[in-house]
């Protein structure tokens, strides 16, 4: 286990991934960023895992780029830069599509990269402490490998806005506009994450991955093999023996069988 990067697995099923760089905010290089990814594979392969949570540790959430590693970076060539990019890009591909629920636990500053990842996860809880930017263009840089992460959870509206100024974004503007979920006092942030999962386990794994596999299919515009899509899909789960054990439950008032096991 990396120094950088500390996770656990309950006997829940609940992985608990935290960034470990306190003392540099949480900031990410390339060694974690693949580090990351990979633990992140190796949880959504895992059948046990219910649910995935990320934080930070310390004060802050992630600070994005780290700045022994942009310093490395200022000296790439642009096939260097490219390459390098490929990696983040990854990273926030795999976390948004891990076929777990993830729940951000936002403890503190995300900046840059750090908005990224919040943006990625399905369930974003902010302490009231939070704060959020999106600060690369007073570097004279893009937030590109992040932004259809970022646009997705606050809309073309809102990027337009804080891609261009850069400004500091409260917790509870960050409610506001879409890049997290609900806002708590630091204290209650672990009960917070504890209803979350409580809510979480009611629910059929496979039922949940399909779901959220679900709202990346229909979000296009609507035409008839959208439509035709739906409809095998729920067919498809009805058929399954998740549909069918929830179905058989519910009619014969129990729990089904993922709860009982709980």
């Amino acid at each position: 286990m990396s120094e950088a990067l500390n996770h656990t697995l309950d006997a829940r099923g609940v992985a608990t991934v935290t960034l470990n760089r306190p003392e540099l905010h949480n900031a990410f290089d390339d060694a974690l960023i693949a580090h990351l990814t990979s633990v992140l594979e190796t949880y959504g392969a895992n059948p046990t895992v219910r649910a995935l949570v990320l934080t930070g540790a310390g004060k802050s959430f992630s600070a994005g780029a780290d700045l022994g590693w942009m310093k490395r970076m200022a000296g790439y060539s642009y096939e260097e830069n490219l390459a390098d990019a490929a990696g983040l890009a990854r990273l926030m591909q795999v976390l948004d599509r891990l076929p777990k629920p993830v729940i951000g636990l936002i403890n503190g500053a995300a900046y840059g990269g750090g908005v990224g990842l919040v943006a990625c996860c399905d369930i974003a809880i902010a302490a009231d402490r939070a704060s959020f930017c999106l600060s690369e263009v007073k570097l004279g840089l893009l937030p590109a490998a992040i932004s259809p992460y970022v646009v997705a959870a606050i809309g073309q509206r809102q990027a337009r806005r804080y891609f261009q100024t850069a400004e500091v974004i409260s917790a509870e503007e960050a409610r506001r506009i879409g890049l997290v979920h609900e806002v708590v006092p630091l204290h209650e942030l672990e009960a917070a994450r504890d209803k979350v999962l409580a809510a979480i386990f009611l629910g059929a794994p496979g039922a949940q991955a399909d779901a959220k596999d679900l709202v990346f299919t229909v979000d296009r515009p609507l035409t008839g093999e959208v439509i035709a899509e739906t409809g095998r899909r729920i067919a498809l789960r009805r058929a399954s023996d998740e549909g069918r054990e929830g179905v058989g439950a519910f009619l014969a008032k129990r729990d089904p069988a993922w709860r009982r096991s709980e």
